[in-house]
């Protein structure tokens, strides 16, 4: 027994790493875990650079993980720093990146809604703004409303509008107002149809609710618009709703004060010449691209930025897009008109990362506005026409209502 116990000793002092050495090793990652488990601030400068999937997962590690991740602080944090990694075409969701796409915390958005179906109604900053279908053909009710983070799987359901199914049956628009610093409370804007007022104007009135009272109150009593009054793609942006220019009327709606403001058009562009082909947010700037109705072939166009004084334009980008007819022929139609669709305008965290989704009617393209590279990110198998109010961002955001 004494030589065999010596035997192994010597055995294990033969080897390149001894057992004293690896004992300490040992002991001094636990030690190290500890340190870092016991540190907050170390562990959240950790924390935040880990993927959405894995703080998740991390949450059910310990009820003080839980407390840390779920701390305002941390969410915030980790919101600043959060990326946009898709795009919902209804309701599919489709990655940016072909190559590495990123696995986002669900497979389908179907299991959190009615089994009959549901539209997706508006993306800002992380949150869906959604509705079931209406259902069946005959079927009388009134709209029901939820707002969903689709990271986190809350789902809050937003009560009816005072006034039943005849009010219901006025809803003009329905938008979303949310930003994780200056609208932490999310905030629903409502806008319904009173009455026609004369030959050219209608009538309106505008609702909001927000989800700190959990009450819907009339912000501005009534508005007139002129015939016919469109309010269509509504965005949140620098304590602002923003309806963009499609139609007569550009307006929109400051939450801090509950005023109505016209909202100004580029320098240079009347109002009966242009057409919005895109109106949108990112990373807290607002987008704007418009084309001159009379020149449907050009693939010159200019991306719009807005002043954060909500004063006025500027171009931010200038692009050039002859090349892609040749490598997407799809994109000039058998008409001879240019069948290319602008879906987002998204921000990179890094300037040269900026890049816009393309639609022709038959693939999705990312295009580069710095080093003009483009490639096709998704592929439909048959033609399937998708109006621009279809399409809707996703951010991740561990922020909790």
């Amino acid at each position: 027994m004494v030589n065999t116990r010596r035997s192994k000793i010597r055995k294990t002092r033969n080897q390149n790493t001894p057992t004293t050495v690896v004992e300490d090793s040992d002991q001094q990652s636990t030690q190290s875990g500890s340190l870092i488990g016991s540190n907050d601030d170390l562990s959240t400068e950790i924390l935040i650079r880990l993927p959405v999937t894995s703080i998740l997962r991390f949450k059910s590690v310990s009820k003080h993980w839980l407390s840390l991740l779920t701390q305002k602080h941390f969410t915030q944090r980790y919101d600043n720093l959060s990326k946009s990694p898709g795009f919902f075409a209804s309701n599919k969701y489709v990655p940016f990146d072909v190559e590495n796409p990123n696995t986002p915390p669900f497979r389908s958005l179907d299991p959190y809604f009615d089994p009959s179906g549901f539209d997706i109604l508006q993306s800002c900053n992380g949150l869906l703004l959604c509705s079931p279908d209406l259902g069946p053909k005959g079927h009388i009710a009134a709209p029901k409303y939820y707002v969903f983070n689709p990271t986190t799987k809350q789902l809050a359901t937003i009560p009816p509008l005072l006034g039943g199914l005849k009010v219901h049956k006025t809803i003009r628009f329905m938008g979303l107002a949310y930003h994780q610093t200056d609208c932490p409370h999310y905030k629903l804007v409502c806008i319904r149809f009173l009455e026609c007022f004369g030959e050219f104007l209608e009538l309106f009135q505008l609702q909001t609710y927000s989800s700190d009272t959990g009450k819907w109150k009339i912000s501005v009593e009534s508005f007139h618009a002129i015939k016919p009054a469109f309010f269509y793609q509504g965005v949140y942006w620098n304590g602002a709703v923003f309806w963009g220019p499609y139609y007569q009327n550009y307006l929109y709606f400051k939450l801090d004060v509950e005023q109505l403001q016209t909202l100004p058009l580029p320098v240079g562009l009347p109002s009966s010449q242009i057409i919005a082909m895109y109106f949108g947010e990112s990373r807290g700037h607002l987008h704007l691209i418009v084309r001159n109705k009379y020149q449907d072939y050009s693939l010159h166009w200019n991306v719009y930025e807005m002043l954060s004084d909500h004063s006025g334009w500027f171009v931010k980008y200038q692009l050039q897009l002859d090349e892609l007819p040749g490598a997407f022929p799809e994109v000039v139609s058998g008409y001879g008109y240019c069948d290319l669709h602008v879906i987002d305008v998204v921000r990179g965290e890094e300037e040269e990362n900026t890049f816009l989704v393309l639609r022709t009617p038959e693939k999705f393209i990312k295009y580069n506005v710095h080093d003009k590279s483009y490639k096709q990110i998704f592929s439909f198998s048959t033609y399937s026409y998708m109006d621009s109010s279809m399409f809707h961002r996703y951010i991740e955001t561990l922020s909790s209502f």
